[in-house]
């Protein structure tokens, strides 16, 4: 049986994540190999997301992106500690 159209995009928008994962965490290396702090590699990370967002989704739609995480924040779904199943 063919997986449907969502399916279908819901696997593309998972593979794009993965790679988009994995550029960031190639940037995060060479910052990093370059003595830079891995705060200062946050916060830089932060303030180019928030930008792209607000440019995206104007101030409104990343506030309510901004709520969003905050709720996964509080589920844990961040933390190292998380265990995957």
């Amino acid at each position: 049986m063919e997986p449907r159209r969502n399916e279908i995009d819901d696997m593309i928008v998972h593979e794009k994540m993965q790679a988009a994962l994995e550029y960031q965490n190639e940037a995060w290396a060479d910052g990093m190999a370059d003595g830079i702090e891995p705060e200062i590699i946050a916060d830089a990370a932060f303030a180019l997301a928030m930008r792209e967002t607000i440019r995206i989704h104007g101030e409104h739609g990343a506030e309510a992106i901004l709520d969003a995480l905050k709720t996964r924040l509080l589920a844990g779904e961040f933390s190292p500690e998380r265990k995957l199943q």
